[in-house]
């Protein structure tokens, strides 16, 4: 039988369910909104993953959303399920989503489900929960991955209740590291999240050995990530002192993973160089207008749309020039915040005259696939394209 996974998504549950789809495929997946998404696929790469928070193995499906008879289930079902956890104090808790219930009902199911545990001659700890889910943090810092953890993920969807064990968390301690250590920032120049690179780099989807060219590449994020990933990178900007930045931070990364082959990182204009090896793939955050601190006026949001239109336009003419047809692309385009909602990048509708087809996802829709974090005047609005 094949093993079933379940993903606990992010922040952002469709920036998620658009990268799995662009590994995995759309029929592989069956949506459980908001917070999860299920995974028909023997292998998940999970350490690749930007926009998925857990991974956890199905255990099984029960046909009710009935909390005592769910928690009933697991008590009585759990005693075989310890057989194969090893000797020690096991470290215990429950994630729920989709239950309208509190946490403390939830802790109380804990100690309930803790006394099966001890009746089995296993010492244990249960990790309470201050929320119906526990943070990655707490799965990470608890040992609930461990060979001794256990956590119980349980997830409604309509009229059935998904019962999963985790096996994979998010590492916060890598991420935080090689975002805050990095020798060279610039927070002028934006800040993309690691995680939100591994994003834009899946839904770019490049296939194994192949050569990711970021051409906006500020700081080197997105490079960084292609080379955890296992991929060879290039990159270039238009300004000298981000190609100083991101080869001063691939150098120090490099000290650490030993990569086979290290990038070529150029000064150019996106719009008009010509790279002198062709990319295979190109994920990256374009140019994303000027820096707001404060929603503009009519004016000066419109000229600031203007700009960044005329620069998207001649960089999407440029790759045209120097690309084959079926080439696939990501990249972060700017979305502004409005009190009328979001303006798009005017490019946007020209796309097919520029040679490209924008690709649609089965299972989450273009409007959704916008980064964005609350008092942000910025967002970035994610954009798969294909080179007709």
């Amino acid at each position: 039988m094949t093993v079933m996974y379940v993903t606990i998504l992010g922040r952002q549950p469709a920036l998620g369910i658009a990268e799995l789809e662009s590994l995995y495929g759309s029929k592989a997946l069956t949506p459980l909104p908001p917070f999860a998404c299920v995974v028909d696929t023997p292998d998940v790469e999970f350490g690749r993953l930007g926009g998925t928070q857990k991974l956890g193995k199905i255990l099984t499906v029960l046909p009710t959303t009935n909390w005592p008879d769910i928690i009933k289930y697991i008590s009585d079902s759990l005693p075989q399920h310890l057989h194969h956890i090893p000797e020690g104090k096991i470290k215990f808790g429950i994630s729920a989503y989709g239950f309208s219930i509190s946490p403390s009902k939830i802790n109380a199911s804990s100690l309930q489900i803790k006394k099966v545990i001890k009746s089995s001659k296993h010492g244990v700890r249960v990790v309470p929960n201050k929320e119906t889910y526990l943070s990655t943090a707490q799965v990470l810092h608890n040992g609930l991955v461990s060979a001794t953890g256990l956590e119980i993920l349980v997830i409604k969807a309509s009229k059935r209740t998904y019962l999963a064990q985790t096996t994979e968390v998010q590492d916060i301690n890598a991420y935080a590291h090689r975002d805050q250590n990095r020798p060279m920032r610039d927070a002028r120049v934006g800040m993309l999240p690691p995680k939100l690179a591994q994003i834009i780099i899946n839904i770019a989807n490049p296939d194994t050995d192949s050569t990711v060219l970021d051409p906006f590449c500020g700081t080197g994020v997105i490079i960084q990530e292609s080379l955890l990933m296992g991929f060879k990178a290039m990159g270039s900007d238009l300004d000298e002192r981000m190609v100083e930045y991101s080869n001063k931070n691939i150098a120090w990364l490099n000290q650490k993973h030993r990569f086979a082959e290290l990038p070529s990182i150029e000064q150019g204009d996106a719009t008009t160089y010509d790279w002198d090896n062709t990319p295979d793939t190109i994920a990256g955050e374009t140019y994303l207008g000027r820096p707001l601190s404060s929603e503009p006026d009519h004016a000066t949001l419109s000229k600031i749309m203007n700009d960044c239109d005329t620069i998207h336009t001649k960089f999407l003419k440029n790759v045209a020039m120097q690309t084959k047809p079926g080439f696939r692309m990501c990249i972060a385009v700017p979305a502004w915040k409005t009190r009328q909602g979001f303006k798009h990048l005017g490019t946007l509708d020209s796309l097919e005259k520029l040679g490209y087809n924008r690709l649609k996802f089965v299972h989450a829709e273009d409007k959704d696939l916008i980064y964005h974090r609350k008092g942000q005047l910025v967002g970035r609005e994610l954009v798969a394209l294909i080179r007709k």
